[in-house]
């Protein structure tokens, strides 16, 4: 990758669309695995249990969403740059506004089918007795996995009155300045992690029910985000906000790639080690024990995040048609993947296999329904058009491959 100036940037940013693509499509395999996983857990079905999908589990839910908010914040500080406030804020109402809207109660109606339909299975064919759920109220209300979605727009809310206070508070610029000065220091060192991790460490060493299996809490469950998840992905996101007023520090985060990915496989194997004992059922014991996991999790998610941002950095820095694909076909896959990983989970439920082979063709299904779904119904339509901002013709090359989605 040819060395990055201060305030410039690559025609296309490949590397980065791959990473954002990549923590989407990592979503799907880890929606996969939550049947298979060993322990008591609460899911469509529970099917035969493996130790290795437990830990692929853990360490993929450790850095995708930070990866994949990292991204978010270089991408809409990118697009605000080229769009002006009133633009940025008609493509996100468009773009991720709207999409929860429309998408919300379609993907929640498979989630409640495919729940029912395999209570039953698990109950041997008929719905076991028991209460009907509550009415949903503002601290329950089911986001799903569309919550990023909501997260997303709470952080560019957030960016656009903070940017809009700074410029009446900070008009000679000098605490932006400064600002500018410590992302320099910081992405200049292998040790950036040590300060990144610190509001999320202090977040989940603080929280009374922290089931640490879990990681970072999933903020899918109302409309007020858990102060850990509020901590790590906001952080993130602000991260890359900040990585965008200087492109040139993007050359740092590909430098130290390989120091930053060993350091994370030493602490996700550390933290693995350490929840030997914790049973996944139950919160992380309060004292040294938890403070100790938060640390070594925190550290975990930031060597994770900015080791693979920095690997795509250094080897994805040309265009390759099968991750372009990918990348444009991500975001419908992943709004779309739920119901459908979970209904092909209760399908493959009675057949007697091991899991990791389940888990194997569950992914496979999913992946060839979303792949196709989105060949035939969006990438050539007026769905592709309004979620990706183009709609591509079915001969002929692709045009310019817009690196700010969602």
């Amino acid at each position: 990758m040819a060395h990055l100036s201060p305030g410039t940037t690559p025609e296309r940013l490949h590397a980065l669309d791959g990473v954002r693509a990549g923590a989407l499509l990592l979503g799907v395999l880890f929606h996969a695995s939550l049947s298979f996983l060993p322990g008591g857990q609460i899911w469509v079905v529970r099917d035969a249990p493996s130790d290795a999908l437990g830990m692929f589990s853990f360490v993929a839910h450790i850095f995708r969403m930070a990866a994949f908010f990292l991204i978010a914040g270089y991408f809409g500080r990118m697009l605000l740059a080229r769009r002006g406030p009133g633009g940025f804020v008609r493509n996100r109402l468009v773009r991720v506004a709207l999409p929860l809207l429309v998408f919300w109660p379609i993907v929640l109606a498979g989630i409640v089918a495919t729940f029912v339909w395999g209570a039953a299975t698990m109950a041997g064919g008929s719905l076991p007795p028991g209460p009907p759920p509550p009415p949903p109220t503002l601290a329950t209300f089911p986001l799903t996995h569309l919550w990023f979605l909501y997260v997303l727009l709470l952080f560019y809310t957030a960016a656009l009155a903070i940017r809009a206070l700074a410029s009446l508070v900070d008009r000679p610029g000098r605490f932006r300045g400064g600002i500018d000065r410590g992302m320099r220091a910081l992405s200049a060192t292998p040790a950036a992690p040590l300060f990144l991790a610190a509001p999320l460490a202090a977040a989940l060493a603080v929280r009374p029910d922290w089931h640490a299996w879990g990681g970072i809490p999933t903020p899918d469950t109302g409309f007020l985000p858990n102060m850990a998840a509020l901590a790590g992905y906001g952080t993130a996101f602000a991260f890359g906000w900040l990585l965008h007023r200087q492109t040139g520090l993007l050359e740092q985060i590909r430098r130290w790639w390989a120091v930053q990915l060993a350091a994370a496989i030493l602490l996700s194997i550390a933290c693995w080690v350490q929840l030997a004992s914790v049973p996944a059922s139950a919160p992380m014991p309060a004292g040294s024990t938890r403070t100790l996991f938060a640390c070594l999790y925190a550290l975990a998610v930031w060597t994770w995040t900015l080791g693979l941002t920095g690997a795509a950095l250094r080897f994805l820095t040309r265009e390759r048609p099968g991750v372009r694909y990918l990348a444009d076909a991500s975001y419908w896959i992943y709004l779309m993947h739920l119901p459908v990983v979970m209904a092909l989970q209760v399908a493959i439920y009675p057949v007697a296999a091991p899991g990791l082979a389940k888990w194997a063709l569950v992914c496979l299904g999913a992946f060839l329904i979303l792949v196709a779904s989105y060949h035939l119904l969006v990438r050539h339509s007026w769905l592709g058009r309004w979620l990706n901002g183009r709609k591509l013709p079915w001969r002929g090359s692709a045009p310019v491959l817009e690196t700010h989605k969602a």
